[in-house]
């Protein structure tokens, strides 16, 4: 076998077209993940900033109606005004911190029926044949050809006094007047786990797929009954999909303000339902982006709490 040696010059050269080749490749990959990056910065980042400014801001009949904080007095000189009350009135106000809980509460109960319902769902499409598994998809992903709005006036005209529900019910004997089903929480969270129940399905389905099934034939063949595999195997290997589910399903219905405006009624207060009320009805755009701020760390908080501890 003989050996091939290169001129000097020529590994010289083929050294420099290799430090450009590769100068070439980290400079498009740094273009390229740049990308995302400024994207979150136009359109995240700035608009969050300038709600965060506002909401320091005091609200005046102007337009824009919100004083400013930055005054400039002259030879470089800058005052700044940082009003406090919005945050303050929003921790000490009863009908803030009353909202803030309905919020909460509608947000976990839609997260603990939405886990319910979607764990064995996306565990039976798992379990499915191949060919039947496709169709199960399809029809979980259908929700999402229609628009939200429209799904929640389904669930008005199906739920209102006149409505499909109190008609069938009346027409059997099984009631002699219509019911209000509609204006009350139980409804808000069966509208929200309607809504966002494909967002706990996929998560789950996805890790499923993941899971090797040796670990499953493993155990059945070591003497374990089919429901202590499910529990002491499968839910722990699932653990992550189920996080990732809880948190979309939590951070999308937290903050709705749709399904509670539409099911709910006048005592159906919620943290959405005041911010845009305090944006549009009364102007207070401080007030408005001080609740923007508030259900962003609320969302956020459960977030960074999960992904510490699943790290």
């Amino acid at each position: 076998m003989k050996l091939r040696i290169l001129p000097q010059g020529l590994l010289k050269e083929s050294k420099k077209r290799k430090k450009i080749l590769f100068k070439d490749t980290t400079f498009t990959k740094k273009v390229i993940s740049s990308i995302p990056a400024l994207w979150l910065l136009l359109f995240f980042v700035f608009p969050l900033l300038i709600i965060f400014k506002i909401s320091f801001s005091k609200a005046v009949f102007d337009m824009p109606p919100f004083s400013e904080i930055f005054y400039n007095l002259g030879n470089y000189m800058l005052e700044v005004k940082i009003c406090l009350q919005n945050y303050v009135k929003i921790l000490r106000d009863y009908y803030y911190l009353k909202a803030l809980i309905n919020s909460l509460t509608l947000g976990i109960s839609a997260v603990i029926f939405c886990l319910m319902i979607g764990y064995p769902m996306a565990y039976g499409i798992y379990n499915a044949k191949q060919n039947i598994k496709t169709v199960l998809l399809l029809l979980v992903t259908l929700s999402f050809w229609t628009s939200s709005l429209i799904r929640v006036y389904s669930w008005i005209n199906f739920l209102s006094i006149h409505g499909t529900l109190n008609s069938a019910l009346m027409n059997i004997g099984i009631i002699n007047e219509p019911i209000q089903f509609l204006g009350t929480y139980p409804i808000v969270c069966l509208g929200m786990v309607g809504c966002y129940l494909p967002f706990m399905i996929f998560p789950i389905y996805a890790i499923l797929e993941r899971v090797d099934r040796s670990y499953i034939e493993a155990a059945l063949d070591l003497g374990y009954k089919p429901t202590k595999v499910f529990w002491t195997i499968t839910i722990p290997l699932t653990k992550q999909g189920i996080i990732s589910g809880s948190l979309l399903v939590f951070a999308t219905s937290a903050g709705e303000f749709v399904v509670p405006e539409l099911l709910g009624g006048a005592n159906t207060i919620t943290l959405g339902r005041i911010l845009w009320s305090e944006f549009f009805s009364n102007l207070d755009w401080p007030m408005a982006c001080a609740l923007s701020i508030f259900m962003m760390v609320i969302v956020v908080l459960p977030v960074l709490i999960m992904q510490k501890k699943t790290t």
